[in-house]
């Protein structure tokens, strides 16, 4: 089955803050009766701005006209370095493949395309924080972990 892949706008945004709750929920064991109206809408405030600023690229992937996965990449610039020469970085995220897709070449799609589109923007670093279920589908995409990040904690 093909994999169709095509970039969401502002006027998607309805359908990408659907999608944004399933990831949100599944990623972080967040249970359906737990209201999260507040994270939700500060999602809604971040698509908003930073889709119409061309900082953040969202896509969904179909398969027989049905929506079947979705991404994102963020783009920002940090100080240029010998390897970032551009200082422009996209970090990877909202990657996610219904269940009953997985294993079919949606998530690969849907990486590769965001990849592309970050490094038509001259993106020298993408990165990306990986669920245990998908570390594999990086690996073989050619992303390679990252030694001597610290996550700040308190």
């Amino acid at each position: 089955m093909d994999t169709v892949i095509k970039k969401a706008d502002i006027s998607d945004l309805d359908e990408l803050m659907k999608w944004r709750e399933v990831v949100l929920r599944e990623v972080f064991s967040i249970p359906y009766e737990e209201n999260i109206d507040e994270l939700l809408c500060a999602n809604r405030n971040y698509y908003q701005s930073a889709l119409e600023k061309g900082e953040h690229i969202a896509c969904f992937a179909y398969a027989e006209n049905q929506i079947v996965g979705c991404g994102g990449i963020c783009t920002y610039r940090e100080i240029p370095s010998p390897d970032n020469p551009t200082g422009i970085c996209g970090y990877l995220m909202n990657v996610y493949t219904v269940t009953n897709m997985r294993r079919q070449g949606v998530g690969k799609a849907v990486v590769e395309w965001l990849v592309q589109e970050a490094k038509s923007r001259k993106a020298n670093k993408i990165y990306l924080e990986a669920s245990e279920k998908a570390y594999s589908l990086y690996k073989n995409l050619d992303f390679d972990d990252m030694k001597s990040y610290l996550k700040y904690t308190k």
